[in-house]
This record gives structure tokens, sequence and C-alpha cells, in this order.
């Protein structure tokens, strides 16, 4: 009985999907569950994806256990709305990934043979979508880089399709040069332009901070993470520091903090 397989400890998949459809039963669901649909659960799906990332970057392998199953959920979640719309299932979503990773493997499940290098299977697996691209009559070079990506996730997607077909700097120092370029062009939009053209000069220098991270072989999203990480570390030892003090960053100044941030650097190097 689904009471029985809702409540059974070891259910497993079956067991989630009998919840999700109890959820957003129309008539004993929850009103919230109900009321849900594709676009507003959309942003917690980016959220979770990301939680997972957070874990894994700390090395909480419990919280992963956890967060893998948040993000699973949000995959049920937007299923059983398909389901309740009469668009797919989630059997269908299962089916359609598990299509796709015997197709772009054929050196495992087909006749194809597994002596090749790493570089050489991933220019196979783009081939490969390069094909299934133009199936869904997605001909351009940009045709099928997610739009609802994160903005630095997609530019560098976007500047890896380009590089494909030849656009693209020769090499790291042209994209330094660049930025110098770029950064100057803010300025002088911050001095005698409007916001929307700063904007506008801001966003271009980003685009292209993310091409010198792809051209360095670093992941710009990573490398943020990291940065961000580094802040919040630093900035709570000098909440530490002055409260040794009795003291609140608001009742410090800049000098002062500036002065314990150096000293919260040192303790790191030491």
């Amino acid at each position: 009985m689904p009471d029985d397989l809702i409540h059974d400890p070891k259910g497993g998949m079956p067991r989630l999907r009998a919840i999700m459809r109890a959820l957003r039963d129309p008539d004993t669901g929850c009103p919230w569950d109900i009321e849900q649909d594709f676009g507003t659960i959309a942003p917690y799906t980016i959220e979770e994806a990301y939680e997972v990332a957070d874990a894994i970057e700390r090395g909480q392998w419990s919280e992963l256990r956890d967060e893998l199953g948040d993000l699973l959920f949000q995959s049920v979640f937007h299923a059983q709305i398909a389901d309740d719309k009469g668009l797919f299932d989630f059997d269908d979503v299962a089916n359609g990934i598990a299509d796709k990773m015997v197709a772009r493997h054929p050196h495992v499940f087909g006749d194809e043979s597994r002596d090749k290098s790493a570089e050489q299977q991933t220019r196979d697996w783009e081939t490969v979508k390069a094909a299934e691209r133009a199936a869904k009559a997605q001909t351009g070079v940009l045709d099928g880089v997610a739009v609802g990506l994160p903005a630095l996730m997609r530019a560098v997607k976007l500047q890896k399709r380009a590089a494909r077909v030849g656009f693209d700097w020769p090499n790291a120092s042209h994209v330094l040069d660049k930025i110098t370029e770029e950064a100057h062009e803010l300025q002088e939009a911050a001095d005698t332009l409007g916001p929307d053209e700063v904007e506008e000069e801001f966003g271009d220098l980003l685009f292209v901070m993310a091409n010198l991270a792809r051209h360095m072989k670093v992941d710009p999203e990573q490398a943020l993470r990291r940065a961000n990480a580094k802040f919040t570390r630093r900035f709570e030892r000098i909440e530490a520091f002055l409260a040794e003090d009795g003291k609140t960053p608001q009742d410090s100044n800049l000098a002062e903090m500036d002065a314990l941030w150096d000293r919260a650097k040192s303790e790191e190097k030491a």
C-alpha cells in the first residue's frame, strides 16, 4: 500500500516518488507543493546544486549525502510537475539520461576501442553532442548553451564553443592586454557616462576575466568560491581579534581592521 511505502525507511527511490506524488495530490497534498511550477522550483534546484558543491569543497561527506538527497528531490519534483501536466514522467527522465550515456560512451557500451586518451574521449564526446544539437536543429556554434546557467559559467562555455571554430586569442598574454583595455574603458565610463554604460563595461571586463581563467585552465567559479571562503575566514579572524578587546567591527575603523586583516593573513602563512 502507498502509506506503507511512504513510511518504509528502506523504501529507496519508489518511496521518494510516492512521497512526491502525495505532496502534489490536489485533494490531500501540501498546498505549497501543489502551487509550485517549473519556474518557482528552478531557483531551489540551482541552490541545491551549489550546496552539493559546497559540501564537496569542505570535504563534509555526511553533508554531501544529505545535499545529494536534496538535489535528487529537486529532480523528482520537476518530474512530478511534468507528469501532472502530461508532459513526461520520472521514468522518461531516467531512461532519457540512460540512453544519452550509452550513446555518448560507445567505447564502453559499444564496439569502439577503449584504447584512447582522455583528450580523445573528450573530443569524441563533443562530436556526439554536436550531432545531438544538429538533430535538434541547433546549428549555430553557440546553440544549446543554457541561458539559465550562472553568468560566469555560461561565459566560459560560450568562449569554449567559439574557440572550437578558431574565434579565440592565441594565448593568455593577449587576454591580459584585453583586460587592461577593458579596465580603462570601465574607468572612462565611470568618469563620463551613466550607470547603464558602466554596467556594460563592467560586464565586458568580467567576460574577459572568464576568458583568462579558461586560458589558464582555471575554473573561475571555483576560484571565486575559494576567494569568498578566504575572505570569510579572514574577516571572522578580524571579528575575533576585536572581540578580545571587547569591540565589534562597528566600534572599529578601516585602518584598524586593515591591520588586523594583515595579521590574519600572516597567521595563515605562518
